[in-house]
């Protein structure tokens, strides 16, 4: 039973004599008459419940990726060119794909190898981090820490603390930091110095920002270009979206 069955039904009743003045000019028996006929139709055929549900939901689908497109849109130069946020992959690579992450998120720690190999099996793909912690203190010292390194040591030493900083099982307190910033060959004391600074506070903050007009609320959130992709998707559907994007 199509749809259209359903909407023809009140239209044949309204066409009758009966209902002949419309739903404003029936007397109450006509209505409850009207309702009785509408209500025993759908339990006859509730099928056609489940086709305008399908329907409804791929119009909200439909709707909800418009409005994403039109913020990636608006907000395209902060999410893949701002200037501060690590970039690595193939810098001159034809798809760029960004993630927002915070390293206390479980999803993004399994997203984490497979995000990898992504990159790393394609070969053409640009990759931008954006530090989003909203998982508590723990998440925000990991992500100070992170940046601190990057504007002290450069983009080679930031990406090894962000691999350190994922596979990190214990707190991230200042002893536990200065043990990965040793690790990693640096002196901690400047790093964690640094940790507070504006500097590394505006970085939060401004992908605070850009999270909340594009609507994000959640990690692993990432943007493929084009598309905006909210939660954990696994390998094999990030190459198709990455193929998606190309085509």
């Amino acid at each position: 039973m199509r749809l259209s069955t359903l909407l023809a039904a009140p239209a044949l009743l309204l066409a009758s004599t009966a209902f002949a003045g419309g739903l404003g000019e029936m007397t109450d028996i006509e209505r409850d008459a009207f309702r009785e006929e509408i209500r025993a139709y759908l339990l006859e055929n509730p099928e056609v419940l489940v086709e305008a549900m399908s329907v409804l939901q791929e119009r909200e689908a439909q709707t909800a990726a418009a409005r994403d497109q039109q913020m990636l849109a608006d907000n395209k130069d902060v999410i893949f060119n701002d200037g501060v946020s690590w970039v690595g992959g193939n810098p001159d690579g034809d798809i760029t794909v960004v993630e927002f992450m915070d390293y206390r998120c479980g999803y993004c720690r399994k997203a984490y190898s497979e995000v990898e190999e992504l990159v790393k099996s394609d070969g053409n793909i640009r990759f931008v981090l954006k530090e989003y912690p909203i998982l508590g203190e723990e998440s925000v010292a990991s992500a100070r820490f992170a940046i601190a390194v990057q504007q002290l040591h450069g983009a080679e030493a930031y990406k090894q603390a962000h691999d350190g900083l994922i596979a990190l099982r214990g707190t991230p307190d200042a002893e536990t930091l200065a043990r990965l910033a040793s690790d990693l060959g640096l002196d901690p004391q400047p790093v964690l110095d640094r940790m507070n600074s504006d500097e590394v506070s505006q970085i939060i903050a401004a992908n605070h920002a850009l999270a909340a007009k594009l609507d994000i609320s959640g990690t692993p959130t990432f943007v493929v270009d084009g598309t905006l992709l909210r939660g954990y998707v696994p390998l094999d559907g990030m190459r198709q979206i990455v193929a998606d994007e190309r085509g």
